[in-house]
């Protein structure tokens, strides 16, 4: 039986005009590839969590956004145009947290307004093109993000993670398990342990999968067991990844997060969010204009469980994430460097570094 890891998360069969994922709520239990073609398929699939993780969600994104008009009859550029910016439309409705939605349909519908005066099938390659760079520079980033956490630990370091944040929420590597995946691969012995993340589970069903697949020392704990095992010296550093940091450094990522990252305060241990620069949004000022998701209270009272584990009918309140505060984050790992406080001026001379750098 081939290994989770030896697949990826997201990818693009072009033949058959699919996008192939790892229907991730299956997980652990089976390891099913879907081949989507409908984009109704596609939208369900980003709403629902089969694919999931902020990078990932991009990268899907992209290849579904090429896929929505590969097959248009479009018999001139601006006809085709505006039906790609309905598909992203579409496709952008879909989950409202992670920016790397909107990230990667911008940057597909940038690239094809860029050659508005090549005909439809230049239109068509020059997005074919742009999905599969995005898919690469996925990969690349979540290694360089790998090496930059590992200049923050040593061999032996016990790290804490929250929800999933590992390959399976990109096309490899993972953002916040990089380090671990490298490390572990270099002989630094790390001992990891992973929240399980309520109600979703995804680290439960997700990291301590993944990770224990690829040989790490891994401990599964339930998440109010994070401070104690802070408390008794188990933890050195935290990383988490996120769905949208915005300009002032406050960081959203899976409900639960802003619990590890206070206890976390608590006991001097350093704590880390790892996200790439598509994560992270200048044009949101701080974390208070984020919006976060609120999703069915079945996923508190019933998903998961044989029986419902709740009164029926009982009020619940599921928001899928929460803002960590700028001032509980020791730092933010990026493909770029290492971005420290303040966050309002160490992230948007990052950007501008990247722009200087680009031909």
């Amino acid at each position: 039986m081939r290994s989770i890891l030896e697949y990826d998360t997201v990818a693009l069969d072009d033949e058959n005009s699919a996008l192939v994922i790892i229907d991730q709520t299956l997980l652990p239990g089976e390891i099913k590839l879907l081949h989507l073609t409908e984009q109704s398929a596609i939208w369900e699939a980003i709403q629902t969590l089969r694919v999931r993780g902020a990078p990932a969600i991009g990268v899907a994104a992209a290849i579904g956004l090429y896929l929505a008009v590969k097959p248009s009859a479009a018999e001139t550029a601006e006809a085709f145009l505006d039906e790609l910016h309905a598909a992203a439309d579409y496709l952008n409705s879909a989950r409202p947290t992670a920016v790397n939605l909107a990230w990667a349909l911008k940057r597909m519908e940038t690239a094809a307004r860029r050659r508005a005066d090549d005909t439809v099938p230049a239109l068509k390659e020059v997005l074919h093109r742009e999905c599969l760079a995005i898919w690469e520079e996925d990969i690349d980033v979540c290694r360089r993000l790998g090496e930059n956490g590992l200049t923050l630990v040593k061999p032996g370091d016990g790290l804490l993670t929250h929800c999933n944040a590992g390959q399976l929420a990109t096309v490899r590597y993972g953002t916040a398990t990089a380090p671990m995946y490298l490390g572990h691969q270099r002989g630094y012995g790390f001992h990891v342990y992973c929240d399980e993340t309520r109600p979703l589970l995804q680290g439960a069903r997700l990291t301590s999968f993944e990770l224990s697949s690829a040989g790490i020392d891994t401990t599964l704990i339930c998440d109010n067991m994070a401070p104690s095992l802070m408390k008794r010296g188990a933890i050195q550093a935290v990383f988490v990844g996120c769905d949208r940091v915005a300009a002032n450094g406050d960081a959203a990522n899976k409900i639960g997060t802003l619990g590890v990252a206070i206890a976390a305060k608590r006991f001097g241990i350093p704590f880390y969010v790892v996200a790439p620069l598509s994560t992270i949004d200048l044009a949101t000022p701080t974390g208070g204009e984020i919006v976060i998701e609120e999703r069915s209270g079945d996923e508190i009272r019933e998903m998961w469980y044989e029986k419902p584990m709740a009164p029926a009918g009982v009020k619940t309140w599921n928001p899928a994430f929460d803002v960590t505060d700028n001032d509980l984050i020791t730092a933010i790992v990026t493909e770029w460097c290492v971005a420290r406080p303040p966050y309002t001026e160490s992230l948007k001379e990052m950007f501008q570094k990247k722009e200087a750098a680009q031909p």
